[in-house]
């Protein structure tokens, strides 16, 4: 799993990127949010994401100036912007940036976008266990990289939660399955990804929750059901915390987008 961080000052889009992506079926987790650059200087430094996915224009520093501030850190970027013109992108050109996106956000071609990047980074790890695999010794800072990312047993949560989020999911009798202490599974968790299991499954329900009620064709009890919350208030509970709004409201917005655009 690759460790994204989210720059964008607008919440309404940072949250959209949040729960409108499927991050498991793309091979990442979201490790932490920015509301601008100088948020997100801080954020890259005590997190080391592999990828960057930023706005351009944002207050106190702009998202182009912060990857020129943070690039030797070693991540890939992707650039979302409003603008379409030639100096941002002859900018992010010389920034090495991966990906150039238009707002609004087409999702396909995000995924594309990722999948491309989680190749580079892929490419990019081979070489650096072929060079150390030539060295006499290892130097720390280089062994760093390519030791870092998901542990064993957080890769393991992730998979069951992407397979079996609408079930009963208790970190309890995982640990038990694991053969480890709820405790230690619940750190091991928190280290990899920044959230406790119990955050990250409700948010990949919500996820989920988030997709169901843009198709349309079932009820808002109904998708709270599907997607493990059997319980309506809670669910609705859970749904406003996270988005920002009840599930009805986020549906009927939703479709008021739709009906604008035929």
């Amino acid at each position: 799993m690759y460790r994204v961080l989210l720059v964008e000052d607008e919440d309404i889009i940072r949250r959209g990127l949040l729960f409108a992506v499927d991050w498991l079926r793309a091979g990442c987790v979201v490790v932490g949010e920015a509301v601008d650059g100088e948020d997100g200087l801080r954020r890259i430094e005590e997190l080391a994401p592999d990828i960057v996915i930023t706005d351009v224009r944002m207050p106190y520093l702009d998202g182009l100036d912060m990857l020129a501030q943070s690039r030797e850190r070693g991540y890939e970027a992707i650039i979302l912007s409003g603008y379409d013109e030639f100096s941002y992108a002859k900018k992010a050109i010389s920034l090495d940036v991966a990906e150039y996106l238009l707002k609004p956000i087409d999702f396909e071609a995000l995924y594309a976008a990722l999948a491309r990047i989680k190749e580079r980074l892929q490419r990019r790890d081979e070489l650096r266990r072929h060079q150390l695999g030539k060295a006499e010794v290892l130097p720390a800072e280089l062994l760093q990289p390519v030791t870092a990312g998901i542990g064993k047993y957080t890769g393991k949560l992730l998979r069951r939660i992407r397979s079996d989020y609408a079930a009963r999911l208790s970190l309890r009798e995982l640990g038990e399955e694991y053969g480890v202490s709820e405790a230690y599974l619940n750190k091991c968790f928190k280290q990899d990804t920044s959230y406790t299991f119990n955050d990250f499954l409700n948010r990949y329900r919500i996820i989920q929750a988030a997709a169901l009620l843009r198709a349309g064709g079932r009820k808002v009890y109904e998708v709270g059901a599907c997607v493990g919350f059997p319980d309506y208030k809670y669910f609705t509970l859970v749904f406003k915390k996270y988005v920002g709004c009840s599930p009805g409201k986020f549906r009927a917005q939703y479709e008021g987008e739709s009906s604008s655009e035929e």
